[in-house]
């Protein structure tokens, strides 16, 4: 938008340099994202397993036997349990966000992504050792909790810990783990499909303690943020945390900023009130618009049930595991693409760019999908238009990757002011979650009933999300996190709800309005 480069002029420099210390914590944060990206990819290819599927879903398992090019291609996986199996986890994620945003506030950001862990820890292995649906549904909801446990306390916690030149690519190292999390689901799938006497599942659903493991131990060795400390009033542990974050003593005037922005936040009794006032609107409809958008996408339908996506479309059991390890390697290695380039070229660009792609992909998808079932879905591809779905598939998975994917997570994280970011962050959380679960558990019938209709369907959502970015969301690379209001204030649309006692450091800054 207009006045970006005046914002960028306006902002105070805290040394962008980023410390070993810094680079370590954030690495071991970031692991909280493995659990939820492994389970994100364990759950598809589990249920595309004929053992898994005979033992607890026999009526799929059924239709799955019955096949013989008669049945309607979109329908072999239409069953309410089956989608409650994957979509339990979301619901307890949603409930467990709220209960994490005031253990985050109350007891800091570490003993929440501790919580998580451990509670995610016993989620595996009660699935892992499930004997029934009712064990395995316990357990996924044990893993829900955990899971809203960590993607509460982890974006917030790179956030506040990362200097602003470089928090863009340090909160991404979440995203980065949430991809790795799903490529490693996706390759343990495809190993323990071929394990004899049928058991491969259990390994698949127990191996999920790995991740666990690997964040609980780590959360154990890492500090609180300077933020989280002031927040419970440990000033002069702040302060030290401060200098050692940035790497040297002179840090009088962020610390004093920090303060400023933590005596605001002690005022306020109830941040859930408080964030529905006007002079917080700009982030309250942004931390409900953007994980809403961030689901419609479309990309939680092509990665939970890529496997059984691509079975539809002809690959076989194997080559479905296979196509879904591939969309694994993509989503990961474009993630690096965002990091390389989010502090550089901005939010906004990466926003606009992805979605513009992701719904060319999508348009070509539906049309060649229409072509060869029909309305009717039944039908077969030749091998050559079931490799042209797969390769535009992956441009997809690459767009959302360095778009919709990371950025939804790390836009709303950073555009809190201290005294709601808990609040603010929980709603980010727990809106993902409530959509995560709607799709999860009505997607399989939507593809029953809207046929090939339904890339068209989220295509729409990608046009109406990228117009609602490029209007509305203002640029935030490189604006130290105490001074995001200073944005808000300048943009178009926002500008009149951002009070003028909301700037802050206007006494060492020169707060010029460009004009637009």
């Amino acid at each position: 938008m207009a006045g970006g480069m005046a914002i960028q002029a306006d902002t105070k420099d805290y040394g962008g340099k980023i410390t070993m210390f810094v680079l370590m914590t954030c690495l071991v944060a970031a692991t909280g994202g493995l659990i939820f990206g492994y389970d994100l990819g364990i759950s598809g290819g589990v249920t595309s397993m004929d053992v898994f599927l005979e033992k607890f879903f026999p009526s799929v398992y059924k239709k799955m036997q019955d096949d013989t090019g008669r049945t309607n291609q979109y329908c072999k996986f239409d069953s309410q349990l089956l989608t409650s199996f994957t979509s339990s986890l979301y619901i307890a994620a949603l409930v467990a966000s709220f209960a994490a945003s005031v253990t985050t506030r109350i007891f800091g950001r570490k003993v929440s992504m501790l919580t998580g862990g451990i509670i995610f820890l016993i989620g595996s292995a009660l699935n892992g050792a499930a004997t029934n649906v009712t064990m395995l549904i316990l357990g996924r909801i044990l893993l829900g909790i955990g899971v809203g446990y960590a993607n509460q306390s982890v974006p917030v916690y790179l956030s506040e810990m990362a200097p602003a030149k470089l928090r863009g690519a340090l909160n991404m190292g979440f995203q980065l783990a949430i991809t790795i999390g799903i490529l490693a689901a996706n390759l343990v799938n495809y190993g323990t499909a071929k394990i004899k006497g049928g058991n491969g599942w259990r390994v698949s659903l127990a191996l999920a303690a790995v991740p666990a493991i690997i964040m609980t131990v780590g959360t154990v060795f890492l500090p609180d943020t300077p933020n989280s400390l002031l927040e419970r009033g440990h000033q002069e542990k702040a302060k030290t945390m401060l200098q050692k974050i940035r790497g040297n003593q002179e840090v009088e005037e962020e610390f004093k900023d920090l303060i400023e922005a933590s005596e605001a936040a002690k005022k306020i009794e109830h941040p859930w009130r408080n964030i529905l006032q006007p002079r917080y609107r700009p982030q309250l409809i942004m931390s409900i618009m953007i994980p809403f958008f961030q689901q419609f996408t479309g990309i939680n339908v092509i990665m939970f049930y890529a496997p059984v996506l691509f079975k539809t479309i002809g690959f076989g059991d194997d080559a479905a595991l296979m196509s879904a390890v591939i969309t694994g390697l993509v989503n990961m290695f474009a993630t690096f693409v965002s990091i390389g380039t989010v502090d550089r070229v901005g939010r906004r660009m990466l926003f606009l760019e992805g979605g513009i792609q992701m719904l060319i992909c999508q348009i070509l998808v539906g049309v060649i999908l229409g072509m060869k079932f029909g309305v009717e879905g039944v039908g077969s591809m030749s091998k050559s238009s079931s490799y042209l779905v797969l390769v535009l598939i992956c441009a997809y998975v690459a767009a959302f990757a360095w778009s919709w994917g990371p950025l939804g997570w790390l836009v709303p994280s950073e555009i809190f002011p201290l005294e709601i970011r808990s609040a603010g962050q929980a709603i980010n959380v727990s809106v993902n979650m409530f959509f995560t679960f709607i799709i999860a558990q009505v997607f399989l019938t939507m593809l029953c009933h809207m046929k090939f209709g339904l890339f068209f369907f989220f295509g729409g959502f990608v046009l109406i999300m990228t117009l609602f970015i490029f209007f509305l969301l203002p640029e935030t690379k490189n604006v130290p996190i105490e001074e995001m209001n200073n944005i808000w204030k300048k943009h178009w649309f926002w500008g009149k709800y951002i009070p003028d006692d909301a700037i802050i450091g206007v006494h060492h800054t020169s707060t010029k309005v460009s004009d637009h």
